[in-house]
């Protein structure tokens, strides 16, 4: 099954629904079914509510679960509310068991209570077990449905048991060891599993250095793991070692996806990345409270120019500078945090220290800082014909950038060390304290300058 283009999609649909206002089953199926579960999902998510009800009924359980898994959690909701509940709880049932967790995640409790009433209880129960992880855990993302061998089974047997688990399991590329207590002991490969002789032991083969997650372990740790590592699987354990899971990559993939939306929705202040299909009341509900606690931090910024009244008065011109001074401030403070958030993220900066970032960082504002300074002493001197003007601009820049990339870099590490997350201290921010210090800055130095400027 290959991946369809825009045009082959919309061609290939228009002969689907061609079958399907013509109640040509058979025909539907045929052309649905030949298409890669991604393609059935785009297709699938454009559709009528009275569209996907004619779908649900000419697909079973299982087909409509391998659609359902290709579309992203944040959407489904919607599907699941307009099905049948029964039917609902059948594709539940037939999908895998981490799929499923994180949709019922989305749920309302009686929705999600009703769907494991009526599902069948194999699929109910190992639901259960995942649904009461802690979210944005190891537990709550692996899967259950994985192959386990004995340590003292012959490579033969061992193969003969993955050989009937294979078909519910999700991955097979790692078969992981356990000993009599069920706890994870070694791992082995297929490729080994295939090229050792049939009578070997499988403790003679494995490998007993194995890497693995506690279950309590949060999901953006057990990301960075899989990337160091370029696991395809890991192994979730309890505090005993015993095997309760295996996280896979694609499973990983979709909590970078989570965790980079997380963070972009922090550094532009708002609780969470609005929805394209999200109502204007809802979006204005999540960003109002950043806006009004910014509101009031942008309200003390004001209230300290007006302390600087005086200043003002005596030499208006100042005022024209305020923009370009806190706008500096905000960008170098902005650049700084960028960095410092994203070797936190990374684990970079646990490798070159966090005194070597602030410092390398207090370097790179001196250097700006004296750059942007000079520049702007001789554009002002130009401009306004005041020497002193310039020279107050130009140290008050200086000053606030070097100010302003060291609290870029050095509020982000406070907060990590504060156990906060660091992407909290986002853009709008980190750009109104810059705002608060350079004012101070500006105004300090140009009252000290105020006899020169005035002379």
């Amino acid at each position: 099954m290959e991946n369809l283009n825009e045009t082959e999609r919309e061609r290939l649909w228009e002969d689907i629904q061609n079958a399907l206002l013509n109640d040509r089953i058979d025909e539907f199926r045929a052309d649905f079914l030949e298409m890669h579960p991604y393609d059935q999902a785009k297709i699938f998510e454009e559709q009528t509510p009275e569209i996907r009800m004619q779908i649900y009924t000419y697909l079973s359980p299982e087909e409509v679960a391998d659609v359902m898994e290709q579309i992203d959690v944040d959407h489904v909701e919607r599907f699941f509310t307009e099905m049948d509940p029964r039917f609902a709880a059948q594709i539940l049932g037939e999908m895998s068991t981490d799929d499923a967790v994180d949709i019922l995640n989305q749920l309302n409790k009686n929705q999600v209570a009703s769907f494991l009433t009526i599902m069948n209880s194999q699929a109910s129960n190992e639901i259960k077990e995942l649904l009461h992880y802690e979210e944005k855990t190891a537990g709550s993302i692996m899967t259950t449905e994985f192959v386990v061998i004995h340590e003292k089974q012959t490579i033969r047997q061992a193969l003969q048991h993955l050989k009937m688990e294979a078909p519910e399991a999700e991955t097979i590329y790692y078969t992981y060891v356990a000993d009599d207590d069920k706890r994870l002991v070694g791992v082995i490969s297929l490729r080994d599993l295939i090229i050792a002789e049939a009578d070997w032991l499988i403790e003679d083969v494995m490998s007993d250095r194995v890497v693995s997650v506690v279950v309590g372990e949060d999901q953006e740790e057990v990301a960075k793991m899989m990337r160091d590592y370029d696991f395809l699987a890991l192994p979730v354990v309890d505090f005993q070692n015993h095997l309760l899971g295996i996280i896979t990559v694609d499973d990983i993939m979709d909590v970078m996806q989570e965790e980079a939306s997380e963070d972009y929705s922090k550094f532009a202040a708002v609780s969470d990345l609005d929805h394209t299909d999200e109502s204007a009341f809802s979006s204005a509900k999540k960003r109002l409270p950043w806006l009004i606690i910014l509101l009031f931090m942008g309200m003390f910024t004001a209230s300290l120019i007006g302390s600087f009244e005086a200043a003002l008065n005596q030499y208006a011109i100042l005022a024209i500078f305020i923009p370009l001074i806190a706008g500096m401030a905000g960008n170098t403070g902005t650049q700084a945090l960028a960095v410092a958030v994203r070797g936190i993220a990374t684990g970079d900066i646990e490798k070159q220290g966090k005194a070597t970032l602030i410092l390398r960082e207090a370097v790179t504002g001196l250097i700006t800082g004296t750059c942007c300074g000079i520049l702007i002493t001789a554009i002002v001197y130009l401009w306004k014909g005041n020497i002193y003007l310039g020279i107050l601009v130009g140290i008050s820049i200086m000053v606030t950038l070097i100010v302003a990339t060291i609290a870029g870099a050095l509020i982000p590490i406070i907060m990590d060390r504060l156990k906060i997350d660091p992407a909290v201290a986002s853009g709008p921010f980190i750009s109104t304290i810059n705002d608060i210090i350079s004012i101070l800055i500006y105004f300090g130095l140009a009252t000290a300058f105020m006899n020169l400027l005035l002379g």
